[in-house]
C-alpha cells in the first residue's frame, strides 16, 4: 500500500487525506497502528454526494456523524484497519495533538487548526488507524508563517474570536443577531479570512450547516 492509493480511495468516498504520522508511544494511537492518517471532506465534492446520502435524507439525528461511521468504518474493514473518530462522546480521542503530528496542519494565531489545503475550514471526519508502514512526503511550511496580514486575527465581527481565546457564548449570542445573520450563512468570518480558505472549494450550504449546528438549531 502506498499514500497514493490511499488518496485514490479516499477521493472515491468524497473524502480526503489531510496528513498522516508514525505513531509513537505518546501518541495514544491503537496499539497495532504503524501509520494513522486523519481524513476530511473533499471539498467541493463532499456535500453534494453527502446530501444525496441515506444518513442525511432520514431525517434523523447526527446524520454527518452517522455517514463517516458508516463509510470510513466499511473502507477501515478493507483495510483490516481501525477507524476512528472525533465524535462519540467523551473520553475524546486526541486528534487536535494528531493534526499537529502531520506537519500539515498547525496551530493558527488564533488557536484554530490551518491546512495547507483547507485552510481554516480543516475538519475531521475520522482517522485510519493502519497496521502497515506507509511513507510518508515531508510536510509543506507552515502557511501561517509566510501570510504577513494574518487576516484571521481581526476578522471576527463579534471580537469573539482573537488570538487571545474563544469566546464561544458570545459567538453564538452574536449569531442569533441581524448583525451575525451573514456568518450564520456563508460560514464563520474568521474562517473565510485565512487566504488559503479562500480557494479550500468549501460550499457556503455546508458552512451554513455546520453554523446552524453550532448556534444549537
Amino acid at each position: 500500500m502506498i499514500l497514493d492509493d490511499l488518496e485514490q480511495a479516499a477521493t472515491a468516498r468524497h473524502l480526503t487525506v489531510l496528513g498522516g504520522f508514525h505513531p509513537e508511544p505518546q501518541d495514544a494511537a491503537p496499539a497495532n497502528c504503524k501509520t494513522l492518517v486523519l481524513l476530511g471532506p473533499d471539498e467541493p465534492a463532499f456535500w453534494p454526494a453527502f446530501t444525496q446520502s441515506p444518513e442525511w435524507q432520514d431525517g434523523a439525528a447526527d446524520p454527518m456523524d452517522r455517514w463517516s461511521t458508516r463509510v470510513i468504518g466499511d473502507w477501515a474493514d478493507d483495510l483490516d484497519a481501525t477507524a476512528l473518530y472525533p465524535f462519540g462522546g467523551a473520553p475524546f480521542l486526541p486528534f487536535y495533538s494528531w493534526a499537529l503530528r502531520t506537519g500539515r496542519i498547525h496551530a493558527s494565531p488564533v488557536h484554530l487548526l490551518v491546512h495547507d489545503v483547507a485552510g481554516l475550514f480543516v475538519s475531521f471526519r475520522g482517522a485510519l488507524a493502519l497496521p502497515v508502514h506507509i511513507p510518508l512526503p515531508a510536510a509543506p511550511p507552515n502557511p501561517c508563517h509566510s501570510c504577513a496580514d494574518r487576516p484571521c486575527t481581526t476578522a471576527c465581527l463579534s471580537n469573539a474570536l482573537t488570538p487571545a481565546g474563544y469566546d464561544v457564548p458570545k459567538c453564538q449570542a452574536f449569531l442569533s443577531t441581524s448583525a451575525g445573520a451573514g456568518n450564520l450563512a456563508l460560514g464563520c468570518n474568521v474562517r473565510r479570512s485565512c487566504p488559503i480558505s479562500e480557494t479550500s472549494g468549501r460550499l457556503p450550504a455546508q458552512s451554513a450547516y455546520h453554523m446552524k449546528q453550532f448556534q444549537g438549531g
